[in-house]
C-alpha cells in the first residue's frame, strides 16, 4: 500500500503542467538515553520510537556532563532534533528536547510514568501512521510557552513522505498544559459502523402532527447515509507528565533564556522529608533524656541515683 501510495503521489514524466511541487518536510529525531535508565524508562524510549518512524536511535550515552557531543551524533545521524533520556540516581528522569545544531533546548522533568505495556491499553494504532497533535490553548498565553509547542511539534510531528511512514492518520497526541506542567496522552481514531438499532429512519417522512392549539407542524425525519460509522477515541499509551525546568538558547548550551522558578528538585524533596522525619526523631530523644535526667536527679530510678538526705554535701552548701 505505501509502494502505491509513494508511485502514485510521484509526477509523472510527461506532464506539462507548471505547478510547483511542493518541498518536503525534512524531519528527523535522535532518540537515546543515559547510562543508568531502569526498565520503565527504556520501554518509553521504546515506544515514542515506535510511535515516530521519522526517528533514528542509537546507544546510549557515556557522558553526562558533555551533552554538547550529541550534536555530532545528530550530525551523523542526518537528524535535526534530539530526544535524549537523562538519569540520575537510577529513579529521576530528565528529558533534553534540542534542535540541532543551533538550538533551543528545552529540559523537562518527567512524572507518572505509565508505558504501553504496563497499565495494558485497549488501543492498537498502525505501526509508522502519522498522528494528529492537539494543542492546549494556552500554549499561546507566554512566549517560552510558544517556544515549547514548536519543539514539540518539529519532534513528535511525523512529516508526510517521511521515513518508513505509512499514508494513514489513525491517532491523535495531545498535549495538554495544567499547574505548570504538560500532560501528554495519544489516543486511537476508532472508527465503528453504526448499527440498524442507532440508525434513523432510512426514508424522508414528512407527517403532520396536530398542536395542542389545533395548527399543524411538519415532523421531518433524516435518513442515515449508507456506510455512515462512529468515530471514538480509545487510549494507546503512554502517558507520562514533563515539567520544563530551563530553556537553553543554543543546543545543549548557551545562556538561559527562561528558568521555572516553582520547580522544585527531587532531590530537594527527599531531602525535606528525611529531615523531617530526623527532626521528629531527635525531638523525642531529647524529651527521653529530659524525662531520664529528671527521674534520676528525684532518686525515682533505681541503680541510676539515690535519694539526697538532709546532710548530703548536695544540701548542705547548697
Amino acid at each position: 500500500m505505501a509502494a502505491v501510495y509513494k508511485a502514485l503521489s510521484k509526477p509523472s514524466k510527461t506532464s506539462t503542467s507548471t505547478t510547483p511541487i511542493p518541498t518536503r518536510t525534512k524531519q528527523r529525531v535522535l532518540i537515546l538515553s543515559s547510562r543508568g535508565v531502569t526498565y520503565r524508562h527504556r520501554h518509553l524510549l521504546n515506544d515514542l520510537y515506535s510511535l515516530l518512524p521519522h526517528s533514528r536511535k542509537d546507544a546510549k550515552l557515556d557522558t553526562k556532563t558533555k551533552l554538547y557531543q550529541l550534536n555530532e551524533l545528530a550530525e551523523l545521524y542526518n537528524c535535526n532534533n534530539v530526544l535524549f533520556f537523562e538519569a540520575r540516581k537510577g529513579k529521576d528522569l530528565y528529558i533534553w528536547m534540542s534542535k540541532a545544531p543551533n538550538g533551543p533546548t528545552v529540559k523537562f522533568h518527567l512524572q507518572n510514568l505509565h508505558t504501553m505495556s504496563e497499565l495494558h491499553f485497549p488501543g492498537n494504532c498502525l505501526r509508522g501512521s502519522r498522528p494528529i497533535l492537539s494543542f492546549d490553548s494556552t500554549f499561546t498565553t507566554a512566549p517560552h510557552l510558544l517556544l515549547i509547542k514548536e519543539l514539540l511539534t518539529h519532534t513528535f510531528s511525523v512529516p508526510q513522505g517521511a521515513r518508513k511512514t505509512k499514508p494513514f492518520i489513525d491517532h491523535v497526541m495531545g498535549f495538554t498544559l495544567a499547574d505548570g506542567k504538560i500532560w501528554i496522552r495519544c489516543f486511537q481514531i476508532s472508527e465503528t459502523a453504526v448499527s440498524k438499532s442507532d440508525k434513523p429512519t432510512t426514508e424522508n417522512d414528512e407527517n403532520e402532527a396536530p398542536d395542542l392549539n389545533g395548527t399543524s407542524k411538519k415532523i421531518v425525519r433524516k435518513t442515515a447515509e449508507r456506510g455512515e460509522t462512529k468515530i471514538s477515541l480509545v487510549e494507546i499509551g503512554p502517558r507520562f507528565v514533563l515539567t520544563p525546568i530551563v530553556i537553553l538558547e543554543s543546543s545543549f548550551g548557551g545562556p538561559v533564556i527562561y528558568e521555572n522558578k516553582e520547580f522544585v528538585s527531587p532531590n530537594q524533596i527527599r531531602s525535606d522529608i528525611r529531615k523531617s522525619k530526623a527532626g521528629r526523631y531527635n525531638r523525642r530523644a531529647e524529651s527521653g533524656m529530659e524525662n531520664k535526667a529528671k527521674r534520676r536527679d528525684l532518686g525515682l530510678r533505681t541503680g541510676t541515683g539515690k535519694k539526697k538526705g538532709e546532710l548530703d554535701d548536695d544540701v548542705l552548701f547548697a
